[in-house]
């Protein structure tokens, strides 16, 4: 399967998706740098169990007769506990089963023979006391035959983790483009090696390398005349007598579309303004077919004028290094295609240690998460940092800075002053790691969560507030009061007054005119005690027709006096339904909460017993509780 096609098979979780993507940068960076394989392959293997918990990786590479181990990769094992698990002995029984079909190694539980490995356990589960196999994944070449395989273990005290079948599908194909970049720059080494040394020592030498890849060619300027060596014309597919020495010939080969390049880049040298001639580009064989060479040369004589008259240089197949690049490009292409259309923002944030941040990598979600372009993201962070809510923003660079410091998933939710949206609300996920500078490197996700905000904002009013008078409900109610009680008993202020309310003859009211009217006087006495109550005060809905307030920091005289504007009220303004006037009094008992009260029904109940004695009264009248 191709890294595209691979790619388009699997569902995109970005965050799978991002760290393929940093993969294939890893090996694109390092072969730019051509940063050696092993440590590029140690960088890869350290990579899954970054992002893995509890994951152990053993790469195994196979010699030149593919039935001897080569090579073995593990980033947190030692050489002692690789020796433990991995002798030389036992090559033929792990390449045995590397051998396997793809279907039935990835995405199984594969066990191993108890041969393979030392110390298994007798259900061949238990490689040492402290890793289990996982599985195992081929690599092949890309003739198809076997160059290793992937050992995955899991360390016991963690969870079972089965890598994404994404991150599967693609590492044989990374590890395997490894490999030909260390036989290609090896082949590029020598060629580099030989075009340095004298016409005399690079004839000798051509032998060396017939064969491998690369070709030598010697030019005269002046005659027009170009020798090429066996292996040159062997990459073409020519036999030694199949090809001229004449130049005009060889322009005849090169691509239509590369020509004229070839032949600038080859008069700019001429001319002395490059040091030296280099160039890709394609070249037809014999068969009709192109490959992609890299041509290096230098004029090696010049006459008295400066005309050139020797060029020594060497000729390279890269037919396979650009196929492959062509490939990972379009694998990044597809990652960040697949990023941009996924509804939120794809990141990766960097820290220095000396606390310089910026995003070096940002998909197209950021237009709508900020309402910024990707080219103002990478400029300053301090664009992002303005428009983040101001009471929200010493968390948010908390939340950050604590990641960084210990490396914790970064989770957090925070709100965003936009431009066009408004207030927004925005959930941040990333996962944080420590580069050998000592950079923190986050691969991250910000949705917006402004919908999911709003309905469980929506749900919390439900549940606290009761919904026919829209004032809190007996449960909220009584959460407040017990705060208010714990606030009393704390010393931090006076005592408060606690009311009883109840609607005189409510019963009757709804047996006469009805639910529907007495839902509206329900409402009415609400509104009522709402527009009464100053900001520190509130009230809520206990029983049917009963009400309850707290007063905070009230005596019992200014209880009353409140009580008695309520009452007021309630004879001032009569439900008036449907044309129809209906006065409506309420009857009132005040008790005053105190420290020594046990909780919050303690107080409740007081005022409770002197609003029965209201009713008992006569209703229409406020009575304070005796011990109040």
């Amino acid at each position: 399967m191709s890294l595209d096609t691979s790619f388009e098979s699997q569902n995109g979780n970005p965050r799978d998706s991002q760290h393929v993507l940093a993969l294939y940068r890893l090996i694109l960076a390092g072969i730019a740098h051509k940063v050696p394989h092993d440590e590029l392959l140690q960088q890869l293997i350290g990579s899954l169990e970054q992002n893995y918990a509890g994951c152990v990786a053993i790469l195994l590479l196979a010699g030149a007769d593919e039935d001897r181990l080569a090579e073995w990769f593990a980033a947190s094992l030692s050489q002692d506990e690789l020796n433990s698990l991995v002798t030389q002995s036992t090559a033929q029984d792990i390449f045995a089963m590397l051998g396997r079909s793809t279907e039935e190694i990835v995405g199984a539980d594969v066990l191993l023979e108890a041969s393979v490995f030392r110390q298994t356990s007798p259900d061949n589960t238990m490689l040492t006391p402290q890793l289990c196999l996982m599985g195992c994944v081929p690599v092949r070449r890309a003739g198809q035959s076997l160059l290793g395989g992937l050992i995955l273990l899991q360390r016991a005290d963690h969870a079972y983790t089965r890598l994404p079948e994404q991150v599967l599908s693609e590492l044989p194909g990374m590890i395997s483009t490894i490999a030909e970049y260390r036989a290609d720059q090896k082949k590029i080494q020598v060629a580099h090696d030989i075009s340095r040394k004298s016409h005399a020592n690079m004839m000798r030498m051509a032998l060396a390398i017939e064969g491998s890849a690369t070709g030598i060619w010697d030019r005269d300027i002046q005659s027009g005349e170009i020798h090429y060596s066996p292996g040159w014309k062997a990459i073409l597919g020519y036999a030694d007598n199949e090809v001229s020495n004449r130049i005009e010939d060889s322009y005849t080969r090169l691509h239509p579309e590369d020509r004229a390049y070839v032949q600038d880049t080859m008069q700019a040298h001429f001319e002395g303004k490059t040091e030296s001639y280099v160039v890709e580009h394609r070249v037809r064989c014999k068969d009709g077919s192109y490959k992609w060479i890299s041509s290096r040369g230098k004029v090696v004589s010049r006459a008295e004028d400066g005309k050139p008259l020797r060029m020594l240089g060497t000729t390279t197949d890269i037919t396979t290094m650009r196929a492959l690049s062509e490939r990972l490009q379009q694998s990044v292409d597809l990652v960040t295609c697949l990023t941009n259309e996924v509804p939120g923002l794809a990141y990766q944030y960097r820290m220095q240690p000396d606390g310089k941040e910026c995003f070096s990598y940002v998909s197209e979600g950021i237009r709508d998460i900020y309402e910024l372009t990707p080219a103002q993201m990478k400029e300053c962070v301090d664009v992002i940092h303005a428009r983040i809510h101001a009471e929200d923003f010493p968390a948010y660079r908390a939340a950050i800075l604590t990641s960084s410091s210990r490396l914790e998933h970064l989770h957090h939710e925070y709100r965003v002053n936009l431009p066009q949206q408004g207030m927004r609300w925005r959930q941040m996920d990333a996962r944080p790691r420590r580069l050998p500078d000592g950079e923190t490197l986050w691969h991250g996700f910000i949705t917006d969560v402004t919908e999911r905000k709003r309905i469980e904002q929506e749900l919390q009013e439900l549940a606290t507030i009761d919904f026919l008078t829209q004032i809190p409900n007996r449960r909220s109610f009584m959460g407040r009061m017990e705060e208010e009680l714990a606030r009393i008993q704390r010393g931090a202020g006076k005592a408060s007054a606690v009311l009883m309310c109840d609607l005189d003859n409510f019963k009757i009211i709804n047996d006469t005119h009805g639910h529907a009217v007495g839902d509206l006087v329900l409402r009415h006495f609400a509104h009522i005690l709402d527009d009464e109550l100053r900001k520190t005060d509130y009230a809520g809905r206990v029983g049917g027709e009963e009400f309850a307030v707290v007063l905070a920091g009230a005596n019992v005289s200014e209880a009353t006096v409140f009580a008695q504007r309520v009452q007021k009220q309630m004879r001032e303004t009569p439900v008036n339904a449907n044309g129809q006037i209906i006065p409506v009094t309420v009857s009132i008992g005040i008790a005053v909460m105190q420290a020594s009260d046990i909780d919050a029904d303690v107080s409740l109940s007081r005022s409770d017993m002197a609003l029965y004695q209201a009713k008992e009264n006569g209703r229409n009248r406020i009575i304070v509780a005796v011990d109040g």
